[in-house]
């Protein structure tokens, strides 16, 4: 069978996950069916039998387990693999699904390159079963009988493509094999018959003979175990070798067939150096290098050694890119590996972190130079200029050093540290380096005194709302307004909320934030009121900790009540993330406040917890599309599918659908023409203090 020409099905209830799969799957070559419940499966399968199942657990009716009990006792399908979906995570949940039968497991938000990997695993074992089914029926029936045909036996052994092996246990002897097993390794026919099996592995005659005995009691691994056999020339080819007994008179004989794996192994290979190797230079990845670290570290402690780790960041790489390409700048950084690697020692390590920052372990022995004399080769050959575009381009770095023990003894620490001395080096200026000392922890006290100014505005409400409008896509009016927290700072630079929300949040006062954010929005919509002016809705940000911590219902009624205003002129907007914690409360939170008017809005849909399960399970009025898929919508096709496949998935729920930074006429074009029912961004406005938030709307200006 051909694995590329597979045919899966995909079985869950969310169409956009069967979407997704389908396209991740059909993208790598497989034919895909398709069903969204456990009976739609079953049917299928009686009439279509698929080569592999994906199997949600978690779906209205007839459950995973359900379905997967019932394919594997049947008979005709109990040889269909499964691979079992859940978000749930939980190790129960993977028990009660191995229990049902299926043969593996993925947890959503499933990684494509894990589920590609999986499915080829599955499907390769399904085919060596079937063909070792076929194959051994064939040999049983062959054996066992008296008047076998010695040579129509041996064309069918000649017909496969593997390597088929007889051995005699008594004797120890190769009997038979077929032509293929000759063509591999390379011997003629009358020079194998001269071999014993262990001339064709790593294998003593004894080993074997208590191998072999095992297989006639039964008492060996059924799967195929991965081993090795050797050619005539002394080279050896990676099989998966699956053997069996039978017994032929008072005899036994040992059949061994042995798969060539060596283009697996290839790919195999060729996998794990994509996951732990740079793939633009060849060093170790962060990943890898932080592993090589840990290693390190524990080598430094068991031989009383010291370690270096050094970073090295280049000095105006941006320019490189900017002037030459980025063509010419990847030039530039593998050239850069390959000097920093002609630096080191044997024990050391080199690795690419991030862009143009390169990282370093140096092994430091008793009696050995300190990193400086590293570090100097390091900056020498940096110096020797760059050939770039026909140009000799003279380039330097900022590099950072931390060193074991004295300024940390785990690896995500000391990378921490040099990266702080680096950060200090490339402040003083170009060509530079700095040892890490606990006074060049700059961050830390600018965060410390942060907390402090932060801790004075919420007791001074120093804080001020901006409001940015919304705009119907179907008139081009103004239909809402986001309020945004801003902190004036007078005499000092201005701090972004995504600095300062995430502190307050450390800090346990954004419960006490919203309510004055609240408390000041629901002011604004009486103000308005008061002067017979018409309200608009306003969306106000709603941390997670002020449902799970404060008590939001009971703050949100107060100030409704002391203002007097309707509930249907506020919306909360909440992050995925948040909500998923404390997910009970949350839900009863969210459906009081939709019973009180109030509507419910997801901000950043698509950013956050990656399963659609919440959608159903939430009390949800809005999905605003996050602006990191709106930003490149018109130039990326992977964003402009995700916002069209957002904007569908949410009208098919009865969900409206608002999309953030939109700064272009072509972006608006787009979403337009796909259906998003409001939009926000500079393109219409920027978040406006009240003073121009009044003015612009007094003008009533309709965004046409």
């Amino acid at each position: 069978m051909s694995i590329t020409a597979a045919t899966l099905l995909i079985v869950d209830d969310e169409p956009l996950v069967r979407k997704l799969l389908k396209m991740l799957l059909e993208d790598q070559g497989y034919l895909t069916l398709t069903a969204s419940s456990g009976e739609e499966a079953l049917a299928i399968v009686e009439q279509q039998p698929p080569d592999l199942i994906l199997l949600d657990i978690m779906m209205p009716g007839m459950d995973g387990y359900e379905v997967a009990r019932k394919l594997k006792s049947d008979k005709s399908m109990a040889n269909i693999p499964i691979i079992m979906l859940s978000a749930l995570g939980e190790h129960s949940a993977r028990i009660l699904g191995l229990e049902a039968g299926a043969e593996d497991f993925l947890n959503k938000p499933v990684e494509s390159a894990e589920l590609w990997l999986r499915v080829r695993n599955l499907l390769r074992l399904k085919a060596f079963g079937d063909y070792l089914k076929s194959h051994n029926l064939m040999l049983e029936e062959q054996l066992q009988q008296r008047t076998i045909d010695l040579e129509r036996f041996r064309s069918a052994m000649d017909a496969s493509g593997d390597a088929i092996f007889l051995i005699n246990r008594s004797s120890m002897r190769l009997i038979e094999f077929n032509r293929h097993a000759c063509q591999v390794m390379g011997y003629s026919v009358e020079e194998l018959l001269r071999k014993t099996p262990a001339d064709l592995s790593d294998n003593t005659i004894e080993q074997l003979e208590i191998m072999y005995d095992q297989i006639i009691a039964g008492r060996s691994p059924i799967e195929p175990i991965e081993t090795r056999i050797r050619c005539k020339d002394g080279s050896y080819i990676p099989v998966e070798m699956h053997r069996e007994a039978y017994k032929t008179g008072d005899d036994w004989i040992i059949v061994g067939i042995a798969r060539d794996i060596s283009r697996r192994k290839e790919t195999d290979q060729r996998l794990l150096k994509m996951a732990h190797y740079d793939s633009l230079t060849g060093l170790p990845n962060r990943n890898l290098f932080f592993t090589t670290l840990q290693m390190g570290l524990t080598q430094a402690l068991l031989s009383n050694w010291q370690l270096a780790v050094v970073t090295v960041d280049l000095d105006d790489f941006n320019n490189v890119n900017e002037t030459w390409g980025h063509l010419v700048g990847d030039q530039m950084l593998t050239e850069l590996g390959q000097r920093l690697t002609n630096c080191l020692n044997v024990s050391d390590t080199v690795g690419r972190m991030d862009g143009d920052e390169f990282a370093l372990i140096l092994m430091i022995r008793e009696g050995q130079a300190d990193p400086l004399q590293t570090v100097e080769r390091v900056r020498e050959k940096l110096r020797e200029p760059f050939h770039l575009a026909g140009q000799l381009t003279a380039m330097t770095a900022s590099i950072g050093i931390a060193l074991y023990p004295n300024d940390g003894d785990d690896a995500h620490g000391l990378i921490k540290h040099a990266n702080t001395a680096m950060h200090r080096a490339k402040k003083i200026g170009r060509d530079t380096y700095r040892f890490y000392t606990a006074q060049m922890n700059v961050e830390a006290s600018a965060r410390q005194a942060m907390e402090a100014a932060l801790r004075d505005a919420v007791e001074q409400h120093a804080f001020e709302l901006y409001y940015q409008p919304k705009i119907d896509l179907a008139d081009g009016t103004v239909c809402g307004l986001e309020a945004l927290l801003r902190w004036p700072r007078p005499g000092l630079p201005n701090v972004s909320p995504a600095v300062f929300v995430p502190i307050l949040e450390n800090l346990g006062l954004i419960t006490q934030v919203g309510k004055w954010v609240i408390t000041s929005v629901c002011k604004q919509i009486a103000d308005w009121q008061t002067a017979g002016e018409k309200p608009f809705r306003v969306a106000v940000n709603v941390s997670g900790q002020q449902i799970i911590e404060g008590d939001l219902i009971a703050s949100i009624q107060q100030v409704l009540v002391d203002h007097q205003i309707d509930p249907h002129w506020l919306e909360i907007e909440l992050t995925e993330s948040s909500l998923m914690e404390n997910t009970s409360h949350t839900i009863a939170s969210l459906k009081t406040l939709q019973q009180m008017g109030i509507k419910v809005s997801i901000d950043d849909f698509g950013t956050g917890y990656s399963s659609l399960a919440y959608l159903r399970r939430f009390p949800i009025d809005k999905l605003k599309i996050d602006i990191a898929f709106i930003r490149e919508v018109t130039s990326n096709p992977q964003d402009a599918a995700i916002a069209k496949t957002i904007i569908e998935l949410a009208h098919s729920l009865d969900l409206q659908v608002i999309a953030e930074g939109v700064e272009t006429v072509e972006q608006l074009a787009f979403l337009t023409a796909n259906g998003c029912d409001q939009v926000q961004g500079y393109l219409f406005s920027r978040p406006l203090p009240i003073s121009e938030l009044d003015e612009l709307l007094r003008e009533r200006i309709c965004f046409t």
